[in-house]
């Protein structure tokens, strides 16, 4: 239980030094892999049009958190994998 433990703090550690930066007509956003949000940003041309302004905002957010989950999940199957645990559906 100990070494379970231990993986699941250097797995956090690890997450939260991965920066996944994504994009979207203009805005960008970077989160952690642990889905901390780092910054976002807007371009003067995304500022233009206030509702393709909130829809880029939220799709960019989506792909960001889509591809910190797959991130963290490939973490997690890894030291799982190690321990001979192997994750359904993973």
């Amino acid at each position: 239980m100990y070494q379970l433990q231990k993986q699941a703090k250097e797995i956090k550690k690890k997450l939260k030094n991965i920066h996944i930066e994504a994009e979207e007509n203009g805005v960008t956003v970077v989160l952690t892999a642990e889905q901390e949000m780092i910054s976002v940003k807007i371009s003067e041309e995304a500022m233009q049009n206030r509702e393709k302004l909130e829809k880029s905002v939220m799709n960019a957010m989506q792909k960001a958190l889509k591809k910190s989950q797959e991130i963290a999940s490939a973490n997690m199957k890894e030291v799982m994998g190690q321990m001979g645990m192997d994750l359904p559906g993973a």
